[in-house]
């Protein structure tokens, strides 16, 4: 019956659900709506802001790292309450105004309050972990029991009250952090990378007109714009990677069932997860051992039991390059961008100079296929939302709309701002899919994919040439942001991994007419510890790091 339904729904719609030439992005994978048939035009971005501040590190508190501000901490050179005011100072002057940033769409009115507890904590010697007193974001998507709001991005969800923290926020309290604020992201009424109800169209932090990229679009443009320390983002297909590759950061997706998503607003538990978006493969590091661990309220982690460490940051080597086997897939995931396949190629340089072996057109057997052949995948993705998102209504704490149906139907009555420049057909199609994870052609959808993207695929490719780990570019520079007519076709590196449900990061590698371009490093469940070497070991060899520059406009590329 679900086959069925599914062989009705048109081609368009088809790639909207599955995410596949939109942007794959994390929740909004599988909620695109189409454009309107009419809508208004996007305002024209403000005068560009330059941010004064030379290239490389060293630059002001919004540049310095987590360790560094550690260390500041520690020393009693800066306070938790300082930290905390300068962030909050820089989310005021930047997110809505000066460059209009969007990448933040509340703060917590109990940051000061919590950082002065932080405060009294560290003179009293009473340390809670390695994040005490250091302001993070949190993807709107992760619930807050806190006065912040849980919405995904929408009005509708408003009224939520989260009963207990998402399992990731409620380990980030626990190392002593601050949740400093919620991200913007895509919401499941959205085209345009970055764009929700609540928080309108996040920007590009190098170039105002250009687009974040991906889901967990906020997250990233505030790390790379300094409005926080770090943050937390989710993954289902490539919505840590690619807002990391355009937003010049740091972003791991960690192997599914590594780190929990309970407390998050599902996007498809085949393949999604948490992970940690920074400024340096050092901080990234950090937190990937923060959020890490079995979790009974989400049974994927069992799976992580024994390969899990909580501290990452020992792989964290000088030379870690030296005799590694890096294989570059060039079939599918090169040859759609020259600018990213030009950085791709100096970063074959900089591996080979650091020790590197690299195995050239060390091809994944199925990365044509995982691009073409979408039933599977498709099947997996529109069953396991349309049933997650049902019961995280229904059993979320709140005045809100219970089901996919009052959803819609609130959207509807709030059309001119709920539906401003996209419709909601792909909300419809989800509400209306029969399909339930009970079914066998959804266990065997599952089945098919795990398959063609794991033996058949990246396990096939590192065994064929005895690889480490695969490298390739993240994505090609980012495009103009369009809220008229979406996103445009997106090529990247999240595909194979994603399905995989396989860990990736991606690291900052050049730079094109100021928009950045980063590197994907990609491999086996589990390897997060090795990826982390290659690519700290990259960064070290190859720091291209430049603070954003808030231009306003840029020529076309």
């Amino acid at each position: 019956m679900a086959g069925k339904y599914l062989s009705s729904i048109p081609e368009i719609h088809r790639r909207r659900l599955l995410g596949l030439g939109a942007a794959l992005t994390a929740p909004a994978l599988l909620g695109i709506g189409a454009p309107r048939a009419v809508a208004a035009p996007a305002s024209e971005p403000p005068a560009g802001l330059r941010s004064g501040r030379s290239t490389g590190r060293g630059g002001g508190l919004e540049e310095l790292s987590v360790t560094e501000l550690r260390d500041r901490l520690a020393s009693g050179k800066l306070t938790s309450v300082e930290l905390t005011t300068f962030y909050l100072k820089r989310i005021a002057e930047l997110n809505h105004k000066g460059p209009g940033l969007h990448a933040v769409i509340e703060t917590n009115p109990d940051a000061l309050k919590l950082a002065a507890k932080r405060d009294a904590e560290r003179r009293a010697g009473k340390v809670r972990g390695v994040l005490h007193g250091i302001p993070l974001l949190v993807k709107d998507n992760l619930a807050t029991a806190d006065r912040m709001h849980s919405t995904n991005g929408m009005r509708a969800l408003l009224g939520v009250r989260p009963s207990k923290d998402a399992t990731a926020v409620a380990r980030l309290r626990a190392a002593g952090a601050i949740p400093l604020a919620k991200g913007n992201l895509t919401s499941l009424v959205s085209a345009s990378s970055g764009y929700s109800q609540r928080g309108g169209q996040t920007r590009n932090p190098y170039k105002l007109d250009r687009s974040p990229n991906g889901s967990s679009a906020g997250p990233a443009a505030a790390t790379a714009a300094g409005l926080c320390a770090a943050a937390i983002g989710t993954e289902t297909i490539g919505s840590i990677l690619g807002p990391a590759g355009s937003n010049g950061i740091v972003g791991i997706r960690p192997t599914t069932g590594l780190t929990s998503r309970s407390g998050m607003f599902p996007g498809a538990r085949s393949f999604d997860t948490v992970g940690p978006l920074c400024r340096t493969v050092a901080d990234a590091a950090l937190l990937l051992g923060v959020l890490t661990g079995v979790d009974p309220t989400d049974p994927a982690t069992a799976d992580s039991k024994g390969h899990f460490h909580r501290d990452y940051t020992p792989y964290l080597k000088p030379g870690g390059l030296r005799g590694a086997r890096i294989g570059l897939p060039r079939a599918v995931f090169t040859g759609y961008s020259a600018h990213a396949d030009a950085v791709a190629e100096q970063a074959v340089k900089v591996l080979e100079e650091a020790g590197a072996v690299v195995v050239d057109n060390a091809d994944i057997p199925t990365a044509e296929r995982m691009m073409t052949d979408l039933d599977a995948a498709f099947l997996v993705q529109i069953t396991e939302m349309k049933h997650d998102v049902e019961e995280y209504l229904a059993r979320t704490p709140g005045d809100h709309p219970r089901s996919l149906a009052e959803l819609i139907a609130y959207n509807e009555a709030h059309a001119s701002t709920e539906l401003e420049y996209f419709a909601q057909d792909t909300l419809r199609v989800l509400a209306d899919f029969p399909g339930k994870p009970t079914d066998p052609e959804y266990k065997e959808a599952v089945a098919t994919v795990r398959r063609v993207a794991r033996d058949e695929g990246v396990d096939a490719a590192l065994r064929k040439d005895r690889l480490d780990a695969l490298m390739m570019p993240t994505g090609a520079p980012a495009w103009k942001t369009d809220l008229i007519n979406g996103d445009p076709a997106i090529m990247g590196s999240a595909i194979a991994v994603g399905y995989a449900g396989y860990p990736a990061i991606s690291v900052p590698a050049g730079y094109v007419h100021g928009l950045p371009v980063g590197v994907t490093f990609a491999g086996t469940a589990w390897s997060e510890p090795q990826l982390i070497r290659f690519a700290s070991a990259f960064e070290q060899a190859h720091p291209v790091w430049r603070a954003p520059s808030f231009t306003a406009a840029s020529p076309g590329l």
